[in-house]
């Protein structure tokens, strides 16, 4: 692919993805536009072994974006990252097709693996705002990871995630639209346990109310063994 067939590619995958965009021109103003470039340049330079040049490159657009990615992790096409701002993708990082990111999404490592360090994510997969996924495991395709969520183990295809650590609170054959990228209706299984242990709560009351209302009335009766 030619560069100004890439460049027409990337303007549209921005567009499709954030409705803030009003014209083709804004895109060049873009963090994750200009990053993805400054990357692809820095990954083919890693590749030939220009580690020192590929890094510069790579250091240049993290202080200009605030967006972070390493020139030796791999990334497919139509990768979006919505605004951008503390994204930081690591060295063996491998991304696939059509993947978002939003703000403050870490794709680390847990500092103690050697070799392949960080994850890998599937197509269509959508991370949302702060979410952290630090390992050497996959992301099965078109899942969703919540806001906030830190992931630790693998996750199936079709799953969403929430939660630290992060759990799978939805799994099923469906498969997610490309354009499904609402990262806030997700199930909260935290809210879900306190909701549980309210309810439990309430009915342990609700019985304990019970024998002591008992109790009084045989109390008041004298219906009851004095050695008890």
């Amino acid at each position: 692919m030619g560069i100004i067939s890439y460049i027409k590619e990337e303007i549209q995958v921005v567009r499709e993805r954030d409705p803030a965009i009003k014209s083709n021109m804004e895109v060049f103003l873009y963090p994750s536009f200009r990053v993805i470039l400054r990357y692809r340049l820095a990954h083919r330079l890693f590749l030939k072994k220009h580690y020192f040049l590929a890094r510069w490159i790579s250091q240049r657009g993290a202080r200009k974006t605030g967006i972070e990615i390493h020139p030796g992790a791999t990334i497919g096409k139509g990768l979006f990252i919505d605004h951008g701002s503390g994204v930081i993708i690591g060295e063996t990082t491998v991304i696939g097709d059509n993947v978002t990111l939003y703000q403050g999404v870490t794709l680390g490592g847990t500092g103690k693996e050697q070799g392949k360090r960080h994850p890998t994510l599937e197509d269509n997969v959508m991370v949302s705002a702060g979410a952290k996924i630090l390992g050497s495991f996959t992301i099965g395709e078109n899942s969703k990871i919540g806001a906030g969520s830190v992931v630790l183990e693998a996750v199936p295809p079709n799953c969403t995630v929430v939660g630290v650590p992060g759990r799978i609170v939805r799994m099923n054959n469906k498969k997610v639209p490309r354009m499904d990228m609402d990262q806030v209706h997700l199930p909260d299984p935290v809210l879900e346990d306190i909701r549980k242990l309210q309810e439990e709560n309430i009915r342990l009351h609700t019985e304990l109310r019970r024998l002591v209302k008992d109790i009084r009335c045989i109390e008041k009766r004298g219906d009851y063994d004095e050695d008890l």
